[in-house]
Order: C-alpha cells, then structure tokens, then sequence
C-alpha cells in the first residue's frame, strides 16, 4: 500500500488515479499509524506552507514523516510537498518547515507572471532510474510561486528555467521529490510515477 498524506492540500484524487492506473493500490490518510503498513509515502500539496505545516502538526504527522525519510524509507514529496522537505519558507513569516533538506524556500522573483503555471521542460542533472524512458529536457507540468534554493547541490536531479533556473527535481536515497506535478503530466508523469515504485520495489 502507498500511503498517500493528507493534510487538507488538495488534489489528492489524481494521485489515487495515476497510482491506479499503474496498478498500485494507494490510501489516502492523515494517520500516522498508517505509515507502519506503508510501501511507499507521498506527500503532495497545492497551498501555504504555514497552513500545511500547521495542518501536519496537528494531524501529529510531523515527527512520523521526519523518521520515515530520516530512515531512508521510500517518499516522494509534489509541489508543496517539495518545499515543506526544506529548513524553513518565506511564505508568511518565516515558516519552519521539516528541516530535512537545507535551503530556504523562496518566492519567483519579481517581474515574472506568478504562480508559474504551465508545462516546462526539466533538464535532468543525473543520470538515474527514476528518468528511465524519459526524454532530457521533457515538459511536465508546473504550478507554484515558491521554489528551493537547495544548499547542497548534489541532490539536484532536475531543473527548470523561468526567470532564473530553479531545482525542481531532488534525489536523495529512497527520497524523490519534484517541484512539479507528476499526475497532471499526462505520459511523463505517469512513466515517472512508474519508475519511482519501481525503483522502491528494487531497493526491498
């Protein structure tokens, strides 16, 4: 079963079809309990990190989810998801996040059209099974304001130009994250989600 964290961020049901459609059974839940009869987590999200973070904690989802991907256990974080993985976020007033991944959270830069939205290309950075059967420089599809300075570069995996090239792909162990959203990538999305559980299974 792939757990699939709901924290009141939407857009939950179209990560249940692509896992369907793949064959994966999945269940949505704000449990903790769940995580221990979990294959595989994933925390997607559209929204403010400070309403997330706040919806996480009180869910008592925050410490679980930092031992998950603290224990390399399989994750794959979406969009907002991505960001919360980071120290803290300049959405609000300095929200604290997980504080599993260095770097700071930081809004598009001025001048550009806001949120960014629409299919961009990802230049993958490494060579990687999660990108097996996917072109370099593929278009998935893309919805934020906010994006990761990321201080260790070597997690980068993917990055998109809009205004200034940003991460919007880590890797690192068993955690996979993107700043775009696999399910709404029609083919890519689907190869990518496809060969992340395959990578999971893989890896026992």
């Amino acid at each position: 079963m792939i757990a699939i964290i709901d924290y009141g961020a939407g857009n939950l049901r179209s990560v249940v079809k692509a896992l369907a459609k793949l064959g994966y059974p999945s269940k949505v839940t704000a449990n903790p309990n769940d995580l221990e009869h979990a294959r595989a987590v994933i925390l997607p999200g559209v929204g403010a990190a400070p309403d997330a973070m706040s919806q996480l904690r009180q869910a008592g989802l925050l410490e679980p989810l930092r031992r998950w991907i603290a224990d390399d256990r399989p994750f794959l974080g979406i969009c907002l998801g991505f960001q919360l993985l980071f120290t803290n976020s300049e959405e609000g007033v300095d929200c604290p996040c997980l504080g599993l991944l260095p770097g700071v959270v930081k809004k598009l830069p001025p001048g550009l059209k806001v949120p960014h939205m629409g299919w961009n290309q990802v230049e993958q950075k490494v060579s990687h099974p999660l990108f097996e059967g996917i072109p370099d420089r593929a278009n998935f599809y893309f919805v934020h304001s906010y994006y990761p300075a990321v201080v260790d570069k070597s997690l980068i995996a993917g990055q998109t130009e809009y205004g200034l090239v940003f991460p919007s792909m880590v890797i690192r162990g068993k955690l996979v994250a993107t700043q775009f959203h696999p399910e709404k990538s029609g083919e890519m999305g689907l190869k990518l989600y496809g060969n992340f559980l395959k990578f999971v299974a893989s890896k026992g």
